[in-house]
């Protein structure tokens, strides 16, 4: 359980750093005289328009792939018969 814990962690820690490399999140402070605050903000439409080129790889992948398969599990070819 408790490697299932660290997994999950490690994962969301990647994930928040993918989106901050990617500009989905930003990150801003603010400081007066007697408080302080932090905000984060997520760019939904940046985030919306990477999911669907992601998509649209995925699919093309998929494709891809499956031309590559569908080749291989065709009929094979009949071995020449030596005399």
């Amino acid at each position: 359980m408790r490697t299932l814990l660290g997994l999950v962690f490690l994962l969301l820690i990647g994930l928040v750093g993918v989106g901050f490399y990617q500009g989905w999140f930003h990150f801003s402070t603010m400081s007066t005289d007697q408080t302080s605050s932090a905000t984060i903000t997520v760019d939904q439409d940046k985030l919306r328009a990477d999911e669907g080129k992601a998509r649209e790889k995925m699919e093309g992948f998929g494709q891809k792939t499956k031309g590559t398969t569908s080749e291989r599990t065709g009929n094979p070819k009949e071995p020449e018969r030596q005399p």
